[in-house]
């Protein structure tokens, strides 16, 4: 498996000084035919550090409608919830 480019950090804070103005922005999750949905909850669970309950409705809500916003707030804290989805290649996207 290949790795991800790492971006640099001249690059990555570039990017949030760009962006700051546009805050918030969301992180979106996208319904894929790969993962269980006990897969899906427990890195939504990671991700968000939120309970159960919460991790299940959103990811019914990603099987139903093909994705959901997961997250809506600070670029860093989205950054971080789209790195954590992605570890299990779980894919996302930054909406600003």
């Amino acid at each position: 498996m290949s790795e991800k480019p790492q971006l640099d950090s001249d690059v990555l804070e570039n990017v949030i000084d760009e962006t700051k103005l546009k805050e918030p922005v969301r992180a979106i999750l996208f319904n894929d035919e790969v993962h269980t949905f006990d897969e899906v909850i427990n890195q939504l669970i990671k991700a968000l550090r939120c309970d159960h309950a919460k991790a299940e409705a959103l990811t019914w809500e990603v099987h139903n409608t093909g994705k959901s916003c997961v997250y809506t707030g600070e670029l860093t804290r989205c950054l971080e919830i789209t790195r954590v989805l992605e570890e299990i290649e779980l894919m996302t996207q930054i909406e600003v």
